[in-house]
């Protein structure tokens, strides 16, 4: 019995870490119909084994931890900076996952209390539970959305387009169907049961012909020619500058060289998240020596960088993104919202410290969160456009990163040097993807160390650096959609997928009666 569990356990987590050879940046979305059909097989036959239901917790938790460990392994780079942190990196190794994998534990174990039988009901029950529980994990404490199965069919700009309407967590819920559907073949207990699989194809089909009859429209369109660029930089300046003291002006002077600053055009230039070692907003201004002969009305400069504020005697620190007109004064600014727990802030700070932990991207002390996400509204020198800006992860949150969709342009700007060499860039950046088509616009990312890219409203890649490269790309002239079903209602729209399930299990229940 004991050598029978540990092939049972080698089993569930080789299931797991064979499930994210379908995530970016390999996408082999078919093995997915393997790993998820094998799973949902084996807990099924299981159920007539085991009386005592606490073991699916743990079947649950195998399959998640081999998932997890194996597309979450980067996550130990951004330790590797910093020779403080370097003890911790095995147990981020296995925590983190490990953490994660409880959600996958529920999804087996709350299946089984719910006393399924071997029918089509228990396949759309299994479904639904799974679908809703990775919502779940992408909402709780800050949220963390990342690697939703989704994300296997992130080569497939077509079927995707379906998110426009549907949204990235009901596409989720559809895509764990599917990949699982193979299992009714196998359990099934008549010859109908094989038209749930016929009809999960079909649909996906469906959202196929759907996506390229919307690209091609869109490609159809008229082409808008804009009377001014939006330049999105891609530089590859080292993490190490955070702690080795680097020389803030021979960043800035690698930035000015990368933008190619011309007088008579009237540009926006974005640059990167944090891009600046040591200078906070308000010490910007004393570099102004070093833009001379470059900026002027025409130009406005977009970066990511420090700010701090006074409060009632404290010092606040804030991740953002401030705008500057060529004088370098602040027009615009926003506050990250979204803050990565133990990167910006520290939980339980007051405690923690005293065991000597502290934030990974600064040595002084958590980052403050902003208050709201407004929409930037730039009216300068006969200029006006509106944009919605995230930075860093702020971009993985579908159906959270705004209520009002009048604003024209996405743009994220992120530091991927975290990541390192690994999996993590293309992972953090295919969420902008689907990030454009739920929201009909245009995503301008701007990343060091990562992927920069202008995406358009349908999800297709424009224009792109890739990593580890230096430049920029410009964006100058657009086509529009309409507004989405999606950016109108946001998640509501899987409070109905979710309603439909439960409507096919009582059928399906019903009919076997």
């Amino acid at each position: 019995m004991k050598n029978k569990f540990y092939i049972e356990l080698i089993y569930l987590i080789l299931l797991g870490v064979l499930t994210s050879l379908s995530l970016p940046p390999f996408n082999y979305f078919i093995i997915n119909f393997l790993t998820f059909s094998l799973f949902y097989i084996f807990i099924i036959k299981k159920i007539e084994f085991y009386k005592n239901k606490k073991i699916f917790f743990l079947y649950g938790w195998l399959f998640g931890f081999g998932y997890f460990v194996s597309n979450l392994y980067w996550i130990s780079i951004s330790l590797t900076f910093d020779e403080n942190f370097k003890f911790l990196i095995p147990f981020t190794i296995i925590l983190i996952p490990g953490f994660l994998a409880l959600f996958y534990s529920l999804v087996a174990y709350i299946f089984v209390v719910l006393k399924p039988k071997q029918n089509l009901g228990s396949f759309f029950l299994f479904c639904l539970i799974f679908g809703i529980v990775e919502f779940l994990r992408g909402s709780i404490l800050t949220g963390f959305p990342w690697n939703l199965i989704a994300y296997s069919f992130s080569n497939q700009i077509e079927i995707l387009n379906i998110t426009s309407i549907i949204g990235t967590y009901s596409f989720n819920l559809f895509c764990i169907s599917l990949f699982t559907c193979p299992s009714i073949f196998i359990l099934r207990e008549n010859k109908k049961d094989i038209i749930i699989c016929f009809a999960f194809l079909i649909t996906t089909m469906s959202f196929y012909i759907l996506g390229a009859e919307n690209l091609k429209k869109f490609n159809n369109q008229e082409v808008k020619k804009l009377d001014y660029k939006v330049r999105v930089l891609s530089s590859n300046i080292s993490i190490d500058r955070f702690y080795n003291n680097i020389d803030p002006i021979s960043a800035i002077e690698e930035l000015i060289e990368i933008s190619s600053f011309k007088k008579n055009e009237k540009i926006i230039f974005i640059w990167p998240e944090g891009i600046i070692p040591g200078i906070s907003r308000d010490q910007f201004k004393e570099y102004k020596w070093l833009f001379e002969n470059k900026l002027n009305k025409n130009h406005l400069l977009a970066i990511g960088i420090n700010s701090k504020e006074d409060e009632n005697q404290t010092t606040k620190y804030f991740n953002s993104l401030a705008i500057f007109d060529h004088n370098l004064n602040v027009i615009n600014l926003y506050k990250k919202i979204n803050l990565v727990p133990f990167g910006e802030f520290l939980p339980f700070e007051k405690t923690l410290k005293n065991f000597g932990f502290k934030t990974i991207t600064n040595d002084y002390q958590s980052y403050s969160k902003g208050e709201e996400r407004e929409i930037i509204d730039l009216n300068h020198n006969n200029l006006s456009l509106k944009i919605l800006p995230l930075i860093c992860y702020e971009i993985i949150y579908s159906g959270k990163i705004f209520i009002n969709n009048n604003f024209d342009y996405i743009v994220n700007i992120s530091e991927d040097g975290w990541f390192g060499k690994s999996i993590g860039p293309n992972q953090h950046f295919i969420h902008s993807t689907f990030r454009a088509i739920e929201s009909g616009k245009y995503v301008l990312r701007s990343a060091n160390n990562g992927i920069s890219a202008i995406i358009n409203p349908l999800g297709i890649i424009e224009k792109k650096v890739d990593i580890n490269n230096s430049g920029y790309i410009d964006l100058n002239e657009v086509k529009k959609i309409g507004t989405t079903p999606f950016a109108k209602f946001g998640n509501k729209v899987f409070g109905f997928v979710i309603l439909l399930y439960i409507f096919f299990i009582f059928s399906f229940k019903r009919l076997r009666k």
